[in-house]
């Protein structure tokens, strides 16, 4: 890994790295916050803040919560039942092979592991064409 890669992660990389996968859209929410899309669906995206990701000392809503798709539920489990990580999920998320990640956290991963993250997110929601092309060319190390 390039030494860029072993830095800590920037919220900026998040939107880099996924406009840098192919064939990725981007739509606004509400609140004009980015959803990066392949093929019409959702990868990656910036929510608002919700009544189910707050505080737990004060009751305020997370403000910089950023949902990652990821390939499986066992995948979510694996990430989220560390609680040093900084993944997490809701009840709302329940069922759903997603993990949440606020923006304040991020630099505690590094910019390599976010690019896995958004790679693995791209993956599990790309055709499976589209996904089989890009694991060509892009073959793991």
């Amino acid at each position: 890994m390039s030494e860029d890669g072993e830095r800590p992660a920037r919220v900026d990389d998040v939107h880099e790295l996924a406009l840098a996968m192919p064939h990725v859209t981007v739509e606004y929410g509400s609140g004009e916050n980015p959803v990066y899309q392949v093929g019409g669906k959702s990868f990656v995206f910036f929510r608002n803040p919700r009544p189910d990701a707050f505080d737990p000392d004060t009751g305020e809503r997370y403000p910089d919560v950023i949902v990652f798709w990821v390939g499986s539920d066992a995948d979510k489990q694996a990430m989220v039942q560390d609680e040093s990580s900084p993944y997490f999920t809701t009840a709302h998320f329940n069922g759903h092979p997603s993990v949440l990640l606020r923006a304040s956290r991020v630099g505690e991963i590094t910019r390599g592991e976010l690019a896995e993250l958004v790679q693995d997110a791209w993956l599990s929601r790309a055709s499976a064409r589209r996904a089989a092309t890009w694991l060509a060319e892009h073959p793991p190390v």
